[in-house]
């Protein structure tokens, strides 16, 4: 019997040690404070009383005497939970006297629940003590039954409660609360079958407790937010005298609680005891200030906040001016009109004063006119002031041109002269030789360049078509050819000759004469007198690259001939 007792005892022992670690462990792993499930916010204390019923399972030993259940007990419990899932808990039990028995006891430990939407499961391991008595004896003559006896007891179980949606979620009805309960009473040394007294001897009393009831609910484990309080100014900028209105917007209050509201300020004088305050700026000095704003619903942490705003008081603003003229350009003595436009913000009377850089003016009224009699051509700055009874001075500035007369024209640019053409029709043998015909015609051309000494002279070749076919047939036959230069253009020669006659034979200076070749269809070389100054008129002509084109000196046939055959001989 007394292994068999220590067993039972043991295994409660470990059941209990089996749920205080697996709470622990879960408490360990759990966030102290979680977002809630479905939006519940589990309580922070929980209070349980209800009914009981106390099945009793055990013998006194050794006399063998049985206990029995007891219908009818109270149950009264108290748990505090450290966070959603896990917490500690008393339970107080008490089952009256019964058919032959009574019990009643005290027990603490761990305690571990798994809240969800509606409701609550829960389990815990308990270590108490109980108060044991009987069972009655059914010898005659001996007392009803064992005197009440404290002992050790323990607890296992658990239960579901149903979480009741109205008040605020306060109660939750205990569907079922299931223990088991172990019990281990001494109640002194065995007497046998005495004659009278008590018989003595032990108990080891296992038990299933159910009970149902009613849970209240205390506190959150979520506490509820803190107050926060956040205030403006309108308008932020005022001048003097102007009203200000501060308005706070406090969050997160109790709708339950009456929430009191303080302000102050640095700057002029505030009135409110809401949300919303006044400001009086009229003594303020110019600056910036601040308004300080407190909420309050309690005394604990969470439950009051404060707010700051600034405003600032402007001094009296300066006027402003603009200024302009019309019109903004005259002749040399012409008048012009000048308007002044200028706005005090606060209505302050304004006057009004001119300056000019050059003529005359003088007014005190918004317009003026400005005299540019005696004043140099240009700009003339004119500056408008204005002025209001605070002392405030503003300026702007406009400009009036005065015209200058035009300039005297230019004197007109000289122009080309055309001189008397050359022709190269009569030497057949020899088309770009100066001829004797041509010399005539480019000695009065010598003339008038020995006469215009800043002068210079264009001479433009031209050739006939004939001599055109020959060059572009030369110009195929070079280009195929690749060590054979094409001969150069009879127009070319033409004008590089008559060059060469001016300057070798009149002494005309190389950089005075241009050479060209022109479009003109003939064997002749125009000539044109160009003066400093004057536009070429044959610009667009083709220059003649000179270091290309060799002058051939105005020498005799029969010469050349010869030149020719004793060029040959070598």
């Amino acid at each position: 019997m007394v292994y068999h007792t220590f067993r039972s005892l043991g295994r409660l022992v470990l059941a209990a040690c089996a749920v205080s670690l697996v709470a622990a462990n879960l408490s360990a792993q759990t966030p102290a404070a979680p977002a809630p499930v479905s939006g519940t916010n589990p309580s922070r204390v929980d209070i349980f009383l209800g009914y009981s019923y106390f099945g009793a399972h055990g013998r006194l030993a050794p006399a063998g005497i049985p206990y029995s259940s007891v219908n009818a007990g109270v149950i009264a419990s108290g748990a505090y939970y450290a966070n959603r899932y896990f917490g500690g808990e008393a339970i107080y039990t008490n089952h009256p006297d019964g058919v032959n028995d009574g019990v009643s006891g005290i027990s603490v430990g761990p305690i571990f629940r798994y809240p969800m939407e509606n409701f609550t499961l829960f389990g815990h391991g308990l270590v108490g003590a109980a108060r044991l008595g009987g069972p009655n004896s059914e010898v005659p003559g001996f007392v009803e039954h064992e005197p009440y006896t404290w002992g050790v007891a323990l607890t296992a179980g658990g239960g579901a409660d149903y979480n009741l949606p109205f008040w605020d979620n306060r109660f939750s009805i205990r569907l079922f609360e299931a223990d088991y309960r172990y019990i281990h009473a001494d109640f002194g040394p065995y007497v046998g079958i005495p004659t009278g007294g008590v018989l003595g001897g032990r108990t080891n009393l296992e038990a299933v407790e159910l009970s149902t009831g009613i849970v209240t609910h205390f506190g959150h484990i979520i506490p509820p937010p803190p107050v926060t309080y956040s205030c403006s100014v309108a308008p932020a900028s005022v001048y003097p005298g102007d009203p200000i209105t501060v308005t706070g917007v406090a969050l997160n209050l109790n709708p339950k609680k009456t929430a009191t509201y303080t302000w102050t300020t640095d700057g002029g004088v505030i009135s409110g005891t809401s949300a919303t305050a006044n400001v009086d700026s009229k003594a303020s000095a110019p600056g910036m200030y601040t308004v300080k704003g407190h909420v309050a619903e309690g005394v604990k942490p969470g439950q009051m906040a404060d707010c700051s705003a600034t405003f600032t008081v402007k001094a009296f603003d300066p006027p402003t001016i603009t200024c302009s003229a019309n019109p903004t350009s005259v002749n040399p003595g012409d008048s012009s009109t000048i308007s002044a436009s200028a706005v005090s913000p606060q209505n302050r009377p304004l006057t009004y004063s001119y300056n000019a850089s050059a003529g005359s003016i003088s007014s005190v009224t918004p317009t003026a006119t400005l005299s540019t009699a005696g004043a140099a051509p240009g700009p003339i700055t004119v500056t408008c002031g204005v002025a209001d009874d605070k002392g405030h001075n503003e300026s702007a500035t406009t400009s009036v041109n005065v015209i200058a007369p035009p300039p005297p024209p230019p004197p007109a640019a000289p122009l080309a002269t055309s001189l008397c053409p050359t022709s190269f029709e009569r030497d057949a043998k020899r088309p770009t030789r100066v001829d004797n015909e041509a010399k005539a015609c480019l000695d009065d051309v010598a003339l008038s360049l020995q006469r215009s000494t800043d002068a210079k002279l264009a001479l433009v070749g031209n050739e006939d078509a004939k001599e055109q076919a020959a060059e572009a047939k030369a110009e195929a036959r070079a280009a195929k050819m690749k060590h054979h230069a094409a001969k150069p253009s009879a127009a070319a020669e033409r004008s590089v000759n008559t060059k060469d006659y001016l300057v070798t034979e009149k002494g005309i200076d190389p950089s005075r004469i241009l050479v060209y070749t022109g479009t003109d269809e003939g064997k002749t070389v125009t000539t044109t007198l160009i003066p400093a100054g004057a536009v070429n008129p044959v610009a667009s002509d083709t220059a003649v690259d000179e270091s290309a084109v060799k002058a051939v000196p105005r020498t005799p046939v029969k010469a050349v001939k010869k030149a020719a055959k004793k060029a040959a001989a070598k």
